[in-house]
């Protein structure tokens, strides 16, 4: 039973291997029209061999139908090769072809047989001729389909050989019994054949699904390699290879596109504070948030490192400022990370194609550079690339150029604005400031070359050159002067260059507690721990550390805490406005706090007189300020010296006129 069972399932046309049966029903549909082509030659043969013999009825009434049948079914062929049919489709047309098969074997063979009794020898000869070429051309056009070849075979040889038996004629019992052999060895050698067939079928299915696979892994390898795994962003790998295809797309007509860059604002601190797990948390909701826009306003968003994100906005470019603005809003929202509430703040830059740049560097170069203005002018804002940028970056260029084949020693130089004190009104001290005369540029700002020095990396060769300077020349001055002098974020980040600095104050024998070393918190917001590092290992060699530009900074008193700070300087735009009373109260506030927490505090930009009688009626102790004098060269200082007649003084002449400094001996 289990064998019939499997034949019928067989001859049914199993559906479990559908590869198999799409293939089948390929081969098929280049077969089975000549199968139809032969079987009507070879009937029209028969019918025309007959015509004289048999009733017109047999060779003409009952031949034209079957032609037509068969016509209408070679079509049917024809026309399928030019469709493609799904793998059940396949299974249901191969199925109909059985059957049909089958009924078309039963009226060829029944009207084969019936003009059998008419005519001679000759006739009766053809009959079995066509019947025996007719089934084996069959068998081997339907090949393909053994199910269809073995019911056509036994349909026809089965009667034909019982036919001649009951006719009792030898030869043609002879003739039938070896057409039913020779159809047997077919068959065998068809389904040998069909079961390479399907072994070849079945070894390329494998073939096409391992390559499939294998392109599958290829794509989410490529996928992964461009995705960034803690957002699950594109990557800054994607990023450029899209940038580069869209220039590439895009080159030669007039398409503009926007290239954006987003850093955000205030992560440092969070990260620094709750540890780098809660921080990374805080990327993927950022992350997630970008994802989620990037989506509604049809932009590619990525993530392009740390805390820095880039996006490619191919709208209309008029509002790709608004869509910059849009990430900093959605980024500045407030987070709910466990138990914490988080806000962080976000800047972006933005660069047009082609105007900003054709090139994928020069896009994200200017886009870049359009969001280190929006961080040092306007954070939390957007700024779209423009001409005054342009000009400004070339302006940057040259300094860049220039600094790089700068001679430090001879082209900058030391200036010194003095530090006051009150209420007797001696210098104390000196602020140390750098100046550049450059023989291609002439006179450079601070602001621009120290920038342009932090950001190409030259800014510890230029600190330790100046440091040396500085303390060479104010050792040269009569009295114990305190030295105060700036250092950058990278500064108080490289060991190297606070042990070059100790090293400098060792070897020009000068008391490290007259060196007064100033820094910002935005310079140490970027690496606090390293800074707090270098800062602890600049204070435990003797020397004061003084946090400048107070209360300008959103932190400034927490600093004040986690930091070894001795000394506060009053940032100018307070005493700008000393006579409204915040700025007065601020300033009162700084003083009363610096002098509780037993710091010296310096208030800078003194301008004028009234500033200083306000300051002193607050018992401010210590000044700095154009009203006193401005940043001089040491020559003009030690000018000064000389000609006060003795090497203990020194007299410097206010801006108005009306006060006579002398340096303290103290």
């Amino acid at each position: 039973m289990e064998k019939i069972r499997v034949f019928l399932r067989w001859m049914s046309i199993d559906p479990r291997h559908p590869e198999i049966a799409q293939a089948q029903y390929n081969e098929l549909k280049t077969q089975i029209p000549s199968l139809y082509a032969l079987l009507m030659v070879n009937a029209i043969a028969v019918a025309y061999t007959h015509y004289d013999v048999a009733p017109v009825y047999l060779t003409v009434g009952v031949l034209v139908p079957m032609l037509i049948l068969t016509s209408i079914r070679m079509v049917a062929w024809i026309r399928a090769r030019h469709v493609t049919l799904g793998p059940e489709d396949a299974i249901r047309k191969m199925r109909q072809t059985v059957i049909l098969g089958s009924v078309m074997a039963v009226i060829y063979i029944s009207w084969s047989l019936s003009l059998d009794g008419y005519g001679g020898p000759e006739e009766r000869g053809h009959v079995a001729l066509f019947i025996a070429i007719t089934v084996i051309g069959c068998i081997f056009c339907l090949m393909n389909l053994p199910q269809a070849a073995f019911a056509v075979m036994f349909i026809v040889t089965v009667p034909y050989l019982v036919y001649y038996i009951g006719q009792d004629q030898d030869v043609y019992f002879a003739i039938a019994m070896n057409i039913f052999l020779v159809c047997l060895v077919v068959m065998q050698v068809l389904i040998s054949g069909y079961r390479g067939f399907c072994k070849l079928v079945q070894s390329q299915s494998d073939l096409a699904a391992k390559q499939k696979e294998t392109e599958r892994l290829n794509a989410e390898n490529a996928r992964l390699a461009q995705t960034d795994a803690l957002t699950d962003l594109p990557n800054r790998r994607y990023f450029f290879n899209r940038l580069e295809t869209l220039i590439a797309n895009l080159e030669g007509n007039e398409t503009k596109f926007a290239v954006g860059v987003v850093d955000l604002d205030r992560f440092k601190p969070i990260n620094d504070t709750y540890g780098h797990q809660l921080g990374d948390q805080l990327l993927m909701e950022v992350g997630s948030r970008l994802q989620k826009l990037g989506a509604e306003r049809n932009i590619e968003v990525c993530r392009l490192g740390g805390d820095e994100f880039g996006f490619l906005y191919q709208g209309n470019t008029d509002e790709a400022a608004g869509t910059g603005q849009a990430i900093c809003d959605l980024i500045t929202e407030p987070y709910k990370i466990g138990d914490l509430t988080l806000t962080v703040g976000a800047s972006c830059g933005i660069a047009v194609y082609p105007e900003a740049g054709k090139s994928a560097h020069a896009l994200f170069d200017r886009s870049d550079y359009a969001l280190y203005n929006s961080k040092t002018t306007s954070r939390g804002h957007t700024t779209v690339y423009s001409e005054e940028h342009e000009a400004r970056i070339r302006s940057e260029r040259a300094i860049e150029t220039a600094l790089q084949k700068a001679d430090l020693d001879t082209e900058f130089q030391v200036y010194f604005q003095p530090v006051v004190s009150l209420p007797d009104q001696s210098v104390v001290g000196f602020e140390a400031l750098a100046r550049w005369h450059s023989p291609v540029l002439k006179n450079v700002p601070p602001d621009r070359f120290i920038a342009v020095a932090e950001r190409t990396g030259q800014i510890n060769r230029l600190t330790m050159s100046l440091f040396d300077k500085a303390v060479r020349q104010i050792k040269e001055l009569p009295g114990d002067l305190s030295l105060s002098f700036n250092l950058s974020a990278q500064d108080i980040t490289s060991a190297v260059t606070v042990h070059a600095l100790l090293d400098a104050i060792e070897r020009h024998g000068v008391n490290p507690r007259l060196i007064t070393f100033e820094i910002t918190e935005t310079s140490v917001i970027g690496s606090y721990e390293v800074a707090e590092e270098c800062l602890q290992t600049l204070r435990g060699a003797g020397v004061k550390l003084a946090l400048d530009d107070f209360g300008t900074g959103y932190s400034s008193l927490g600093y004040l805490h986690r930091l070894p700070i001795d000394c506060v300087k009053v940032d100018r735009s307070f005493v700008a406005g000393i006579h409204e009373p915040v700025a007065s109260g601020v300033i009162t506030s700084i003083i009363n706090l610096c002098r509780s927490m037993e710091m010296l505090c310096v208030v800078e930009g003194v301008e004028d007189r009234t500033q200083l009688e306000l300051l002193s009626a607050l018992r401010c102790n210590l000044v700095q300020g154009y009203h006193f004098a401005p940043p001089l060269p040491f020559d003009r200082i030690m000018e000064s010296a000389r000609a006060n007649g003795t090497v203990e003084g020194l007299s410097l002449s206010s801006a108005d006129g009306m006060e006579e400094l002398r340096l303290s001996s103290a």
